[in-house]
């Protein structure tokens, strides 16, 4: 039922980068709405699961949001009307998501250490899912259609590059997170956030 995402593509670009981090987004909101309904799936399977969710949306999504908030925002900002509202939605959309990811994370941190616990915190987990999924599906299409292509089209190559390198910068120490949290072991994808 859980399974892993496997290797991802080698991204060309800033907007690569991005796009394979909403990939993984939309996948681990997936992965979370499987988990909130799973039936009887073994305890190994629920503990790794509800770990790999917990992990992803403590450690990586937070990164993607300074990626966009660090690196692409002051960029883009003052070059068009219609980017800067975009982008201004975005951040307020960025602290939109806090409550629901508090409570995803939360049990899924629960059903980590006791899966157990699951027949009492799959609802917790699947009303979370379905309002993040609520919330991001919109929110990530937004950005791939008006803020990702503006990123293209008013942005330099020596822009990319270095939002390129600001973006694998901040991925840099993910690693000794993920060890230091204990997870490093719970089967998630390969490059859990590019």
């Amino acid at each position: 039922m859980f399974t892993n995402l496997g290797k991802p593509a080698v991204p060309g670009d800033a907007v690569d980068l991005l796009l394979e981090c909403h990939q993984r987004i939309r996948s681990f909101l997936d992965l979370a709405s499987r988990l909130g309904r799973a039936g009887s799936e073994p305890a190994e399977v629920v503990a790794d699961a509800a770990g790999r969710v917990h992990r992803y949306f403590t450690l990586a999504l937070p990164l993607h949001a300074r990626d966009e908030e660090e690196s692409i925002a002051p960029r883009l900002l003052g070059r068009e009307t219609a980017v800067d509202a975009e982008i201004a939605t975005m951040i307020g959309e960025h602290r939109d998501h806090q409550a629901p990811l508090g409570d995803l994370v939360e049990a899924c941190a629960l059903l980590a250490g006791d899966p157990g616990r699951h027949p009492a915190l799959a609802g917790a987990v699947a009303r979370a899912a379905a309002e993040l999924t609520r919330h991001f599906g919109p929110h990530l299409a937004r950005e791939e259609a008006v803020i990702f292509p503006a990123v293209r089209r008013l942005l330099d190559a020596g822009a990319d590059a270095e939002m390129v390198r600001e973006i694998r910068s901040r991925r840099g120490g993910l690693a000794a997170k993920v060890a230091q949290a204990g997870l490093a072991g719970l089967g998630a994808p390969a490059h859990p956030a590019r």
